[in-house]
């Protein structure tokens, strides 16, 4: 059982260092007693370049709505217990837990990687999710600004964009996303997962609050951007009772849609969530995580595409429901304007082609 005295690392989503399984060799922590200190102490974030090949990568799963996702960040400081990605830093040779939030890889070379994507021969326009596993907008990025420089490159070549972010800092780049909206080349969602900053402190750390990321939906809508609301992942017995009042503020606010996921503990994810949960949640630990496994089968993970996103059997059919409903009753007939395909300059500000 999930033992509670454990020092709790303040700031930080997960508590713990998972294994890795793809290392033969770990250094583990059984015996404190034959310690002379801890092993464990809460880690302080590094910050490492890297230097890929390639920046644009396709997204292979049907449950998503664009083809393709750009990276400029491995790794994320927002620390959201939850996040699918965290399985994506034992690639790396790291953990999908303290490591995940504190081993940070940046990729400064991205802009150029995307123009070359651009000028290459084979591509064809078809838009791209910024970003499609850690965000784009988490707190190194202010420095770094490797984000805004990829926005540039979206804005010479009038390509369609994508972006999801639970932080307040995509502000910073207003300046572009108007110029890319005049020509319907930018979607943006803000990921709104609760209205309770008690529960968001706990289940994400380092990010914006509620009322800060309902404050750049009005923002951005006030400027002219599209943007809508992710309420996302849906966890029962933690948030999944809040959909209604998400969806409203998030209308009120001027969102021009919204969508959801159901959570899945995927991987490690599962280790680290349910230690994260035992610990700030004790009483309802066996609840929420015999909910979870409901949503998917019996199975707190879940691979099968359809169901791994939006869960079925009755507590999903639920969910589902209460959703649907609260987006027509706060939503109506909005939507977010489509994508535009036909603005592409095959050479950026030089190209004839108009």
């Amino acid at each position: 059982m999930i033992d509670n005295k454990q020092e709790y690392f303040k700031g930080r989503g997960a508590q713990i260092q998972s294994g890795n399984r793809f290392l033969q060799n770990q250094i583990v922590q059984e015996h404190m007693e034959g310690l002379d200190e801890e092993m464990i102490e809460n880690p302080k974030t590094e910050v490492r370049i890297d230097h890929p090949k390639s920046i644009v990568n396709p997204i292979k799963s049907p449950d998503l709505g664009m083809s393709f996702s750009l990276n400029p960040y491995q790794g994320c400081e927002h620390g959201c217990i939850y996040c699918y990605a965290r399985n994506s830093h034992e690639y790396y040779g790291y953990s999908a837990g303290l490591d995940f939030e504190t081993k940070l890889m940046v990729k400064p070379n991205a802009p150029q990687l995307l123009e070359k994507k651009f000028l290459s021969k084979s591509w064809k326009v078809t838009p791209i999710s910024l970003s499609g596993n850690t965000d784009c907008y988490q707190p190194m990025e202010r420095e770094m600004r490797i984000t805004r420089e990829l926005l540039k490159v979206f804005v010479r070549y009038r390509h369609p964009v994508g972006l999801i972010t639970k932080n307040s800092l995509i502000l910073r780049d207003l300046d572009l996303l108007q110029d890319l909206a005049k020509d319907n080349l930018v979607q943006v969602y803000i990921s709104i997962t609760t209205l309770d900053e008690n529960l968001r402190r706990k289940m994400e750390p380092r990010t914006a609050s509620a009322a800060k990321r309902l404050s750049v939906v009005e923002q951005l809508a006030n400027a002219g951007v599209p943007a809508a609301v992710m309420n996302a992942p849906i966890i029962p017995g933690l948030n999944h009772h809040e959909i209604p009042s998400v969806l409203k503020a998030a209308a009120d606010h001027g969102a021009m849609g919204a969508g959801y996921t159901v959570v899945r503990l995927n991987g490690q994810l599962e280790e680290i969530f349910s230690d994260w949960l035992g610990k700030n949640f004790p009483d309802r630990y066996q609840k929420v995580m015999n909910q979870i496994a409901d949503l998917h089968g019996g199975q707190v993970r879940d691979n099968q595409f359809g169901r791994r996103m939006k869960g079925e059997g009755v507590l999903a059919q639920s969910i589902q429901q209460l959703f649907r409903q609260s987006r027509k009753i706060y939503f109506g007939d909005r939507k977010l304007p489509e994508l535009n395909l036909t603005a592409f300059r095959k050479g950026g500000n030089l190209s004839l082609d108009f």
